[in-house]
């Protein structure tokens, strides 16, 4: 809980508006309420205005009583966002974003994972700040696949020079890295729909994600970068989602993300 948390934070919500919510009163009514000091954030009395809380992580108490909302189930999208689009909910200079892909109602979702507007593939777009966290925290190290197609071929050095590790300007940068043969079918369609056998494609699987690090340990060999995209996050795959399309989890993924809650933290 911080009065100076952002409060479009995943998650987040205005105290006065989570009492509104919870049927104690209406906002204004809960704003009297926390300027009589009737309102405890975590065993602590709040009298500032403005104060924005976790529901899913603070405890409200309001004149005694400990308040809850019933948990509305969390909405996740898989997405694959097409080159060209931002991976923001909005942009000052008006330019599309992946909140454009989707229809309005699921306009409250958060990107999870970001990509450079340049770079495709799979994105998350989700409500579960737990999830959010999960993925995108270092600390958790869940994989991020991405399918780079290379200008021309590779030569061994190169590759063995980005198998190794590559300095960069911010630090030493590694992945897991091998050559893709040909792309799989399932995505044949819209990364390679032509079999070009001039140019290669290779997987990077990183743990972590640094802006354009891929791009980055590229050019550090002298590779020119062609297409770039993400087709996996953690046990999450882009499966036959073409560029634009999106769908919210099967069955099966909702269960893989409870096991990542479960045994992620």
């Amino acid at each position: 809980m911080s009065n100076t948390a952002r409060a479009d934070a995943p998650g987040s919500i205005r105290l006065n508006k989570f009492l509104a919510q919870a049927g104690v009163a209406s906002r204004r009514k809960a704003d009297e309420l926390i300027a009589a000091g009737q309102v405890q954030v975590n065993g602590r009395t709040i009298y500032t205005m403005g104060v924005t809380i976790d529901p899913s992580r603070d405890q409200v108490m309001c004149e005694g009583r400990l308040i809850k909302i019933a948990a509305a189930e969390a909405m996740t999208l898989l997405l694959n966002k097409p080159r060209g689009y931002l991976s923001t909910r909005s942009d000052p200079q008006g330019r599309a974003t992946v909140l454009d892909l989707v229809p309005a109602a699921y306009h409250h979702l958060y990107p999870v994972g970001r990509l450079d507007l340049d770079s495709e593939g799979l994105m998350l777009l989700s409500d579960d700040g737990e999830l959010t966290h999960l993925l995108t925290h270092p600390s958790f190290g869940h994989e991020k696949e991405y399918w780079v197609q290379i200008a021309g071929r590779v030569p061994a050095p190169a590759l063995r020079k980005l198998q190794a590790g590559v300095p960069l300007e911010d630090g030493m940068a590694s992945a897991r890295l091998r050559p893709l043969p040909k792309i799989p079918a399932e995505q044949r369609f819209w990364l390679d729909p032509e079999l070009d056998t001039r140019h290669t494609w290779l997987v990077f699987i990183l743990h972590e994600g640094r802006k354009r690090q891929i791009r980055r340990m590229c050019e550090a060999v002298d590779l020119q970068v062609l297409r770039l995209a993400r087709v996996r996050i953690a046990s999450l795959h882009v499966g036959d989602l073409a560029p634009g399309q999106w769908r919210p989890l099967s069955q099966r993924q909702r269960r893989a993300v409870a096991a990542m809650k479960g045994g992620g933290q």
